[in-house]
């Protein structure tokens, strides 16, 4: 299939990182599935678990609750460079706004720098947060609007754009 950077996005159980999942299973490649999710209560433990107990063994894991570029970076480097599955944005972009607006903007233009750069192929999963209503306070609207930001700027530097809906594919750019 060629190196391809694809951005899946969809609401909250719609299917997207299982499409994400298989389309790294379907690129041949070595995969390196990579964790944004920090887990601080028992119901997101289990929720990792369960990603975890569904993925292949033989998929490497990559944790990067913050320093995603640093990910990209380092496989950049590799002869074979695997192909990535970053799961998600939406966790990523709520840590990044708890880590200070320092760390925010110089961690989104640094991962921004790191995707164009990045020699293999790689699937984004990103919730999709502008088909609902307005945030009520100021931190929901932000995360809102950074989210929706973030995925228009990942999904101008991917070759394909799909959206999950009830589990199906609904392909917005190949």
């Amino acid at each position: 299939m060629g190196v391809s950077r694809t951005l899946v996005m969809g609401g909250i159980r719609s299917g997207k990182t299982a499409l994400a999942e298989q389309l790294a299973t379907e690129s041949g490649d070595a995969v390196v599935y990579v964790a944004t999710a920090t887990v601080g209560d028992e119901e997101m433990a289990q929720r990792v678990k369960r990603h975890v107990d569904s993925r292949p063994d033989h998929w490497g894991l990559a944790e990067a609750p913050l320093r995603l570029a640093r990910v990209l970076e380092t496989y950049s480097d590799e002869t074979s460079p695997p192909f990535l599955l970053v799961d998600c944005m939406s966790l990523w972009i709520s840590n990044l706004l708890f880590a200070g607006e320092e760390a925010f903007a110089h961690e989104r233009e640094a991962f921004l720098a790191a995707l164009r750069n990045y020699p293999g192929s790689i699937a984004i999963v990103s919730n999709e947060v502008g088909l609902g209503t307005i945030g009520m306070d100021p931190l929901t609207r932000r995360f809102c609007d950074e989210l929706g930001w973030l995925n228009q700027a990942i999904a101008a530097g991917c070759d394909r754009v799909v959206m999950s809906v009830a589990g199906l594919p609904l392909w917005l750019k190949e």
